[in-house]
């Protein structure tokens, strides 16, 4: 059935009327291809016909035109299809790679010498690269490579085997020439088939299709091998023939072998003396060799046990054969304890040697696992890109030294390869967001440059020298905080960047040499002031507020600067400090009134030391009365003051009168314009005071004049000194020195210090007095009405009194008015009944206030049973009212 055929069906009405959305008048160019994908009604009808169009396989052409038209229309309906496309272009990328690694595995198996580094990076490079190795033909080829390289490792493992198998048929030769020559001679055929079989072995491995593969170092170990186990074949097919000609001919030669030879020797019937004869001609060099021979012996085997001691792996099999060889070389000459010991070195050796191959193998693990961890720890327990390049590098270089001390595990290793692989294309995304980073860094570093010199450009005229340097300041800051760079990057714009620094700080340099200049002129300029006798006061402020015009204008260096004020500083400073000595000189003698009032000060702060509050209530007023009181008399050659005339008639008759003085002048105010040149009003006349308005000084009204007395001023009016002047007030004393006045003030500050401490100290022992009295019932024990202070009067004390001596009561809310006449807090039990008294309080509108009645409440406390607790708040109410 064709798709024309079911566009073509007929339609069968609906039973209820719809609204059909109308068709388009002309049909889309790829809706016959589609099968009506484009003029479907619905999503879901163009989804469903898309997918059968997809069953029908096809080309891709046309899939991506239509995707390309149905994009546009519907993406939901297009994904499907952009699905397939994107599988498409999958399928293809494989292929491609599929057949480029297909051609490099060819290539491999198709040498003649196939390096096993190269085939297993085939396989990490094709996975890495996304070739399908689970697919043909790249699965054939990896099976083919993984059988390649099986047989290479057997091939080489199987040299290794031989070449133990030499040594060990070697050492048997060795052991026979030194038994009888018969009992050799009955080995010789089972020697010569091993010594045939190994031959043929090796020329088997040698045929082998894969002997050009294995590793450089493996044929020349076994060509040695093959060449040493021929000549020691060789040496002892020839001794043992010369032996058996020997036995069978007295006139036939001795073998080499030494124990053969006197065996040979014994049995011909050789004279004894003969035989002692050349025993003692041989005796001296054979004592050497034997010495020299156990010397070189005793050598090897001790370096083989340190070897073996230290567990070392890369020296133990060289130190191993070197023993070996020894044997071989002197085995005769050895001495049995010796032997012994070689032995038993070379067995600890051989066990040595098979743990370092499982160790190493061990260690190979734990590298790998700690590779394959670098991937797998979770997102944010990650190593960052250098930490992760630097354990990358560490994990390698143990890999190599591991693989010094032992054979190479290829499987391992190539686990090991391919998780540092994968960890290392974190490393290569961590160095393309350093790239990145330094590009962007640089970017903003030369746009700094660029702003550094258009800016230098723009303030060429300017004079603001502070506003500049701050501006180059912050743009040092933006350069400092650019972000890093590499050491070559920065090498090369660290250049541009002080070229343009120096350009922008030419001028304030210039401007800050010329203030330099400047500034060291003033300093000339201090230090002759400085040494101006007398100092002109007006002329340093005018020097110091020129230098502080000049700092304010042009900044330095702070280091400079600071250098600088205080070259300025030091000329003025020793001036000021040579006046202050001279005036120190001139009032270092004290008076006798400053002696009296220190004195008195020394008495006070004994007395506050003592701790007596008489004492130093009586030390503080004798300090008072030495300030107050006026200085000693003035010598009798100073003229004696002019005494007013009504004073000098009660004198007595012998005195003689003084000389008269003149009246000091009257200040008499002036009105109008005082400057030089203009016309002074003349003076008040005489009689008038000194109002301004010239009225009498009597009231012009009819009250009359006031009364003296009325604002504590006589009836002078202002006074000679004018208003608010001093002779109302008390005399003060005589102006004390630095030294006295200071002495004075802190020894009153000591002794109202001690007065409040041992007012404090009263006061505790005052309220300890009253608890303890309650305690006891006892009014003997009631501190007097005088400790108690006044707020408690004696009437007060005696009702406490008797309060205590009656029996004990209920004291009812005595305690709680108390606590609320104080304001201290109550207990939290009784808070609800301390709120119902207040709410009581508040309805008894004429009852006194237990502010008022304090007093009798603690009457009533006292006349109540003690109670620790009810002591306790007696004690803190008590604490708090009577200090009020």
């Amino acid at each position: 059935m064709s798709l024309f055929s079911l566009r073509q069906k007929p339609v069968t009405e609906p039973a209820v009327n719809t609204p059909t959305s109308p068709k388009p008048a002309n049909a889309h160019p790829l809706d016959a291809l589609t099968g009506g994908v484009f003029s479907a009604a619905t999503s879901g009808d163009r989804s469903a016909r898309l997918r059968d169009w997809l069953a029908q396989a096809p080309t891709a052409e046309q899939m991506q035109e239509v995707f390309k038209e149905l994009s546009q229309r519907d993406r939901g309906a297009a994904k499907p299809l952009k699905e397939k496309l994107d599988e498409l272009k999958r399928q293809k990328a494989q292929e491609q790679a599929a057949t480029e690694w297909s051609a490099k595995a060819e290539a491999l198996l198709g040498a003649s010498r196939l390096n096993l580094a190269d085939a297993l990076a085939w396989q990490r490079d094709a996975a890495r690269a996304g070739a399908p190795l689970s697919r043909e033909p790249l699965a054939t080829l990896r099976q083919q490579l993984a059988e390649r390289i099986k047989s290479i490792e057997d091939l080489q493992h199987a040299v290794q085997v031989e070449r133990e198998a030499a040594v060990l048929i070697a050492q048997r030769i060795e052991v026979l020439s030194t038994k009888p020559w018969r009992e050799a001679q009955q080995a010789a055929d089972a020697l010569r088939n091993d010594v045939a079989q190994w031959q043929q072995q090796v020329e088997g491995l040698t045929q082998d299709p894969q002997w050009a593969s294995v590793e450089p170092k493996f044929p020349p170990m076994l060509d040695a091998s093959r060449q040493q186990l021929q000549l020691v074949w060789e040496a002892f097919s020839a001794a043992l023939a010369q032996a058996v000609a020997a036995d069978a001919d007295a006139q036939a030669p001795l073998p080499a072998v030494p124990v053969w030879a006197d065996e040979l020797r014994v049995a011909r019937g050789e004279p004894a003396a003969a035989a002692e004869a050349a025993a003692a001609a041989d005796g001296q060099a054979q004592t050497e060799r034997r010495e020299r021979a156990n010397a070189e012996l005793e050598a090897a085997v001790a370096a083989l046990e340190a070897e073996v001691a230290q567990g070392h792996g890369k020296a133990t099999p060289k130190v191993a054969n070197e023993v070996r060889q020894q044997l071989k070389k002197h085995g005769r000459l050895v001495a049995p304890a010796l032997d012994a010991r070689a032995q038993a070195a070379l067995a600890q050796a051989g066990e040595l040697e098979g743990w370092q191959r499982w160790r190493a193998d061990q260690l190979r693990e734990e590298l790998v696992a700690k590779a394959e961890a670098l991937t797998k720890a979770p997102e944010g327990q990650r190593l960052g890109g250098r930490k992760l390049q630097d354990t990358l590098r560490q994990l390698r270089e143990q890999w190599k030294t591991t693989d010094q001390g032992g054979a190479p595990n290829h499987a391992l290793w190539k686990r090991f390869d391919e998780a540092c692989t994968e960890a290392h294309k974190l490393v290569e995304v961590w160095l393309t967001q350093v790239r990145q980073q330094a590009d962007a860094t640089r970017a903003q570093r030369m746009a700094i440059i660029d702003e550094l010199k258009a800016w230098t450009q723009a303030h060429a005229e300017s004079s603001d020298w502070k506003a500049q340097l701050r501006e180059l300041h912050a743009f040092s800051e933006r350069w400092r905080q650019a972000g890093h760079l590499s050491e070559k990057a920065f090498a090369e714009i660290q250049p541009q960047w002080k070229d343009a620094m120096h350009q922008a700080h030419a001028r304030l340099e210039a401007a800050q040499a010329e203030s330099t200049a400047r500034r060291k002129a003033l300093i000339e300029e201090a230090t002759a002031l400085a040494e101006a006798r007398p100092l002109r006061i007006d002329a340093v402020k005018a020097l110091q507020q020129r230098w502080q015009a000049e700092a304010h204008a042009v900044p330095l260096d702070r280091k400079q600067e600071q250098k600088l004020w205080e070259a300025f500083r030091a000329p003025i400073d020793s001036a000021f400090e040579r006046k202050t000595q001279e005036r120190q000189q001139h009032g270092q003698a004290l008076s006798e009134h400053d002696q009296r009032v220190l004195d008195a000060a020394r008495e006070l702060e004994a007395a506050s030391q003592s701790g007596d509050a008489a004492r130093i209530r009586a030390a503080m007023a004798a300090l008072e009365a030495a300030t107050q009181a006026a200085p000693a008399a003035a010598p009798a050659a100073t003229p004696a003051p002019a005494t007013p005339a009504g004073e000098g008639e009660g004198a007595g008759e012998g005195a003689a009168a003084p000389a008269p003085q003149a009246a000091p002048r009257k200040l008499v105010a002036m009105r109008g314009d005082d400057r030089p040149g203009q016309k002074r009003a003349e003076a008040a006349p005489a009689g008038r005071d000194a109002r301004r308005d010239g009225k009498p000084a009597g009231r012009g009204d009819a009250r009359g004049p006031r009364e003296g007395n009325r604002f504590g001023r006589d009836d002078r009016g202002f006074g000679d000194r004018g208003f608010g002047g001093r002779d109302d007030r008390a005399p003060r004393g005589p102006r004390l020195g630095d030294a006295a006045f200071r002495a004075q003030r802190q020894a009153l500050d000591a002794a109202q210090a001690s007065l409040k401490r041992l007012a404090e100290q009263a006061h505790g022992e005052v309220l300890t007095q009253l608890v303890d009295a309650w305690r006891a019932r006892d009014a003997e024990q009631l501190p007097a009405a005088q400790a108690l202070g006044p707020r408690v009067g004696a009437a007060q004390r005696n009702a406490w009194g008797a309060a205590l001596a009656k029996p004990a009561a209920d004291a009812g809310d005595a305690l709680l008015r108390l606590e609320i006449a104080a304001e201290v807090p109550t207990p939290a039990e009784q808070l609800s009944e301390r709120r119902l008294l207040q709410l009581q309080l508040l309805t008894r509108r004429h009852e006194a206030a237990p502010a008022d009645t304090w007093a009798q409440d603690v009457a009533r406390v006292f006349a109540g049973a003690h109670d620790e607790r009810a002591a306790r708040r007696l004690q803190a109410v008590l604490k708090a009212l009577l200090k009020r």
